[in-house]
């Protein structure tokens, strides 16, 4: 292999494994795969990869080596990007593309943008609130309300993406201001549940797919990715909640505090409806493919249904454990299917079951005291579904395993 050759393959590894990076691919995963197609291109490859820095070490016979150190933020979920980009080492290892086309294609996929535009978007943030509002099981004037303060928490994402400042307090800003509106709403509507339809508003922040792909990274051995990881959700948590105390505190002051009226309560069958909203939001908000768009929608109903399932003869803490069993497998047949990484199926899916709500109430138990839904013994449901999620998970590859590290 002569150093040009060599050079070029380097050259196309590296920016592979920034733009997976970028797409949010975790890092126990990212690693084996870049191993993978090092070796198919004849290097052997060591990589060490976090949410912030990325360390590769590439290497042909013992004449030519390179090691390239990187520092990266932590990549923002884009499924669409992840499709496109593994479709694209799969025409490079056909031969369908050269070296040179493969990384012209990276720059062109690194490069596009968001394929729904920001009407799309708007509303995919507006129905995502509705919907968890709605398997909050609260009521009517709630899920309206949390659309609503669903589209005012888009306003600023769509900023955050203009502007660097904003972009670093969105999170605890997104809770601040969610929290004066809902107040002000309450003003309007005094049967809305204020701490309900702030959470609902905020909860495409609310870290817990971090906290169950960081889990699945120390389950894997990747103790210092997954230990990043798990704190950089954490903190995250502790700006949302923060944010949204600092914003009840505003909105109270401004408006007062009216007396809370009980409205009627939403009927059994609208979870079953909510779920369908919520997985069709998540593909906009995640960036998926229109052609992958069902599998996902797919995904997220059959984690409700089989982790429902499981609740009424287990518990629901260990019914999650056969909501991730079935989805895992599910997504691993999706990808020797379709051909395409089982993370596009498997994170829909997963998003269905992750305790992010349960995180954020147990927190505000822990602070405050308060409880703000009936959820007894908070804590030990939340290490329950967090351990089940994780086992659900493993035992999945191990039914059907994976055809591909992604």
């Amino acid at each position: 292999m002569d150093n040009q050759e060599f050079l070029e393959k380097r050259r196309f590894i590296i920016k592979l494994g920034k733009a997976l990076h970028k797409f949010g691919t975790p890092a126990y995963r990212l690693e084996t795969h870049l191993q993978t197609v090092a070796k198919t291109l004849g290097l052997d490859g060591y990589f060490l990869i976090s949410p912030t820095s990325m360390t590769f070490v590439l290497q042909h016979d013992t004449d030519q080596e390179y090691n390239h150190v990187a520092r990266v933020k932590p990549g923002e979920l884009d499924l669409g990007a992840l499709a496109r980009t593994d479709a694209l080492v799969e025409e490079l290892r056909s031969g369908q593309r050269s070296l040179t086309e493969a990384l012209q294609r990276l720059d062109q996929i690194a490069e596009m943008p968001n394929p729904y535009g920001p009407l799309l978007t708007l509303a995919a943030y507006g129905c995502a609130a509705a919907a968890f509002a709605m398997l909050m099981a609260t009521s009517w004037n709630d899920v309206f309300w949390s659309g609503m303060v669903g589209l005012v928490v888009y306003g600023l994402v769509f900023a955050a993406e203009h502007s660097k400042r904003m972009a670093e307090l969105l999170e605890p800003l997104a809770a601040t201001v969610a929290g004066i509106v809902s107040c002000g709403l309450a003003q309007l509507d005094p049967s809305i549940n204020i701490p309900v339809v702030i959470l609902s508003g905020i909860i495409v922040f609310i870290p817990g797919l971090a906290l169950t792909l960081g889990l699945a990274e120390l389950s894997a051995r990747d103790l210092m990715s997954g230990t990043m990881r798990i704190m950089d959700a954490v903190m995250v948590l502790f700006k949302l909640y923060f944010g949204a105390v600092l914003g009840v505190a505003i909105g109270n002051a401004l408006f007062g505090q009216d007396l809370f009226i009980e409205p009627t309560s939403l009927p059994r069958w609208a979870s079953w409806l909510a779920v369908p909203l919520l997985s069709s939001a998540l593909v906009f908000i995640f960036k998926a493919r229109l052609k992958d768009a069902p599998w996902g929608i797919f995904a997220g109903i059959l984690a409700f249904v089989a982790a429902m399932l499981g609740g009424i003869y287990l518990g629901d803490s260990i019914g999650i454990f056969f909501g991730a069993l079935a989805v895992g497998i599910y997504a691993n047949l999706f990808s020797r299917w379709t051909k395409a990484p089982a993370s596009i199926a498997l994170l829909q899916g997963i998003v269905i079951l992750v305790p992010g709500s349960k995180t954020y109430l147990g927190l505000n138990a822990f602070v405050s005291g308060d409880t703000l839904l009936a959820q007894p013994h908070l804590g030990a449901q939340l290490f329950l579904i967090f351990m089940s999620l994780v086992a659900g998970l493993i035992f999945s590859n191990v039914v059907v395993t994976p055809r591909s590290t992604l």
